[in-house]
């Protein structure tokens, strides 16, 4: 459940797991963008006033193409380290559902990777490596 006292966030990102793997999109490599080429993961800037949950949710339908609930999202946490606040998700699904993203017109393509490979990986964003292994080492 999200802390209503917590409003002030600049957006959300999700690990998003179709399977054992992890989705992984390469952005788009332009000098106008920060860390372009890099592997990223789906998620983005908030917009109005939106719940972390309804921005996350809305970033991955646009850049995948895949409606999830709520109900799909089962880890959360909120991260002030860094530029701006911001909502880090986790969402494990079937790994059918690879066959299922539309990717949008943000990134140069998509990929799964194993969440291990993800984390040590030298074009990953460095943070969201370390969000990445924050998930994977949670208590419990």
């Amino acid at each position: 459940m999200t802390d209503s006292s917590v409003t002030a966030f600049s957006g959300a990102k999700l690990a998003l797991f179709l399977g054992p793997d992890l989705v992984v999109i390469r952005r788009d490599n332009r000098p106008d963008i920060p860390w372009p080429d890099y592997l990223d993961l789906p998620g983005g800037g908030r917009e109005d006033a939106e719940t972390p949950e309804a921005c996350v949710l809305r970033e991955v339908h646009e850049e995948l193409g895949l409606p999830l609930n709520v109900s799909d999202l089962s880890w959360r946490r909120f991260y002030t380290d860094g530029r701006t606040p911001v909502w880090f998700f986790a969402a494990h699904l079937s790994a059918a559902c690879q066959y299922d993203i539309v990717f949008g017109d943000e990134g140069q393509g998509w990929l799964l990777m194993p969440p291990d490979r993800f984390v040590t990986h030298s074009d990953a964003i460095p943070h969201f490596r370390d969000r990445v292994r924050d998930y994977l080492n949670r208590a419990g």
